[in-house]
């Protein structure tokens, strides 16, 4: 199974996810993605044949910009983008985002992606100047699909991965979830 097509087909029939694409694709911002529960809720609510999606508590617009590291920036660019729609936007610049998480500079979203507690949080989804669905995933979309929420072996900092089980409720919204605290190798996968 192609499960990177199956993430693109399901995002483009969903109406919310492809007009917040759309909205975000217009701020032309460098390395841009919709990440975090923007493509990991869709896919588990999916594999929980849930008739409709579960809420997004927010829309995580990230980018990576070198040149303006400001946070207000990142204010300037959700308040265009709240002006735009009432989805509800958070947006961060990576290029700052390894010193709040005191790791060595990254050089892309996808690096910055690399260091998120879970590995299947970090997968997101672009959208390129012909409207295509792109898939940013630095560990790739098996695990996704494997029902699992995984500590990620680059931040293996179990106190941080507990904590987010926990205030995220994951197990409790799609109960079919399996915790996998073991370190694994790094996994590959990337932007396609």
């Amino acid at each position: 199974m192609d499960h990177e097509a199956v993430i693109k087909r399901w995002v483009t029939n969903d109406p919310v996810r492809m007009e917040a694409l759309t909205i975000a694709a217009a701020q032309k911002l460098p390395g841009w993605c919709l990440a975090a529960g923007f493509v990991r809720n869709l896919v588990w609510d999916k594999l929980h044949d849930f008739s409709s999606s579960t809420l997004l508590n927010d829309i995580d617009l990230i980018y990576f910009d070198q040149q303006d590291m400001s946070d207000s920036r990142d204010r300037e660019i959700e308040d265009e983008l709240r002006a735009a729609s009432k989805l509800p936007w958070s947006v961060k610049n990576q290029a700052r985002m390894h010193e709040r998480n005191r790791d060595r500079p990254y050089t892309s979203t996808e690096d910055a992606m690399s260091f998120w507690v879970e590995v299947e949080t970090a997968v997101g989804a672009s959208m390129a100047a012909d409207g295509e669905v792109i898939i940013v995933a630095p560990f790739g979309v098996k695990p996704l699909f494997d029902l699992s929420i995984t500590l990620n072996p680059k931040r293996p900092k179990r106190a941080d991965f507990e904590a987010r089980l926990c205030n995220k409720q994951w197990l409790q919204t799609w109960p079919r979830l399996v915790v996998n605290t073991v370190i694994l190798p790094t996994i590959n996968g990337g932007r396609s």
